[in-house]
């Protein structure tokens, strides 16, 4: 009985002096994970692509721009309502059988300017935001400042428990400290504290903009604003003139809100355009990044990782507590 339990304090104490470097190798193999647990190797690249795609439009100036094309869309419509249907009111009393397309447009205006102007308050509230997302390193580099920081530490741990004699013990015990504290630093090094929580802000912020439906009435209301305009150009300011007699100049002078919208409605839909295109194209990559854990998380999953690795380097299992000379009793 007692020669029994002295032949297995060895292999007790063996297995005491190996855990330290399983543990490791645990953490190691938990970071080269982590990629495919969290599917980043198909959707980080999704997030670089939209962050591209969006570039252009989140700036102040570009949503300034939308927004002063909103206002003058604006102005045309009031002014059209308050001088232009009474000119032609006593020619055309039946204002919606006559022209169907401009009552539509401004019956639906006041929700479409709602709207619109909704979804330009919000990426204006995140273009800091934005801007701290965009300034983190690529997206598609992600999963590899998981994968090669494991592969590092599970190589070194699966090493040392294979050759537990080997005099080199301590350099391996070395790279694994510095591993540890280049996890810790990672998210120092690249801000991510202070860019994480903005990311997911951002994402968060943009859901009831990034859907289908959204997006498709968006692109409605260039229809309905196409057709309303094209009404007031072609039919209902040739007509007011019609009324009264008055040259085309004249009518120009009458109602200015009216023609700088027919000279600038061009411009403002093949610049609007091109940015519900980007939302409508990014729909599955905005899905992808959404889909991910929330980018305030980022940081302490480099930071955890590193703080167990350089704590396990120290570790004495023989004696249970903190030793000055790491994992000594693994050598």
């Amino acid at each position: 009985m007692r020669a029994d339990v002295v032949g297995a304090s060895p292999s007790r104490a063996a297995t005491r002096r190996r855990w330290p470097w399983v543990a490791a190798l645990a953490v190691g193999v938990g970071l080269i994970a982590a990629p495919a647990v969290f599917e980043m190797f198909s959707r980080a690249p999704k997030g670089g692509h939209m962050i591209h795609a969006f570039r252009p439009y989140m700036t102040e100036a570009k949503i300034s721009g939308f927004e002063h094309d909103l206002t003058e869309i604006d102005a045309a419509v009031t002014e059209a309502g308050a001088r232009l249907q009474p000119r032609l009111a006593t020619a055309t009393p039946n204002l919606a059988s006559r022209y169907p397309s401009y009552v539509t447009f401004r019956d639906q205006w006041p929700g479409i300017d709602a709207d619109m102007t909704n979804m330009l308050t919000t990426m204006r509230r995140d273009v800091g935001d934005f801007r701290a997302v965009d300034a983190h390193p690529p997206f598609p580099l992600f999963p590899w400042f998981f994968v090669v920081p494991g592969a590092l530490v599970a190589g070194v741990s699966t090493f040392a428990l294979a050759h537990p004699q080997d005099s080199r013990q301590a350099g391996r015990r070395a790279l694994v400290v510095a591993l540890g504290l280049g996890l810790i630093a990672a998210p120092a090094v690249f801000q991510m504290f202070g860019r994480a929580p903005k990311g997911s802000h951002m994402i968060d912020d943009f859901r009831p903009l990034m859907t289908t439906a959204k997006v498709q009435r968006v692109q409605g209301y260039f229809l309905v604003i196409g057709a309303g305009e094209g009404t007031l150009r072609t039919e209902m300011l040739p007509a007011a003139a019609a009324v009264t007699g008055a040259s085309t100049s004249e009518v120009r002078t009458q109602f200015p809100a009216e023609y700088a919208f027919s000279a600038d409605w061009p411009t403002i839909s093949n610049t609007m355009a091109p940015m519900i295109g980007a939302m409508s194209d990014n729909l599955g990559n905005y899905a992808g990044v959404a889909a991910l854990p929330p980018f305030w998380l980022f940081p302490w999953f480099f930071v955890l990782p590193g703080i167990a690795l350089v704590l396990l380097a120290f570790v004495n299992p023989s004696r249970g507590r903190a030793s000055a000379d790491p994992i000594r009793s693994v050598a």
